[in-house]
């Protein structure tokens, strides 16, 4: 029995440094990454996956250091309190930012977003490519949510115009002619 648990418990470990592996590319703290891994899947709704984390990196000591993910549908910046003992998070749907940035400085690049209500979060020292990834994935959600809110404006335009659908309304509504159907050849 104990032996078994073991094997489970191995098992498990190596899967996790499996699932971290690919977010390690960037010379990441592995400590770091195992920490926010665990406490992000944890968090992600069905159909969401975590796609990259990127951790602060100060000049001086660096006991807990902020950290941002990207999912498929949010970006999520871990900011340790307490040396680490407690978590702070901001999490923001893509299809609420507005605009994202990063400025690359001499000890590191400050990553920014700003949401469509004007709300702006920023992380500094983090390394130049980990921001570069960053700023890569945020365009590219950026891209895709820009076209997701231009439907949804399309559709409510369409729908203030008078284009909308009464159903069950409780009046008879006469009925239309049918065309008959063309033949096909």
């Amino acid at each position: 029995s104990f032996n078994c648990n073991f094997v489970l418990l191995q098992f498990s470990s190596n899967k996790m440094t499996d699932n971290i592996h690919k977010f390690l590319a960037e010379e990441q703290d592995v400590k770091v990454v195992e920490k926010i891994y665990g406490k992000v899947v944890d968090m992600l709704i069905p159909g969401e996956t975590l796609e990259y984390i990127a951790v602060q990196k100060k000049p001086a000591v660096n006991i807990a250091p902020d950290c941002i993910a990207l999912t498929s549908k949010r970006i999520i910046f871990f900011h340790p309190k307490n040396l680490g003992l407690s978590m702070e998070f901001q999490d923001y749907l893509w299809k609420d930012i507005e605009d994202c940035h990063f400025k690359e400085g001499f000890l590191g690049s400050e990553f920014m977003i700003k949401t469509i209500i004007g709300t702006t979060v920023t992380m500094d020292y983090l390394p130049k490519v980990q921001a570069r990834k960053l700023y890569q994935f945020a365009q590219h959600k950026s891209e895709e949510m820009q076209e997701y809110r231009r439907q949804i404006e399309l559709e409510n335009k369409r729908a203030s115009a008078g284009g909308g659908v009464v159903v069950n309304s409780g009046s008879t509504a006469p009925e239309l002619p049918q065309q008959p159907a063309a033949p096909i050849e």
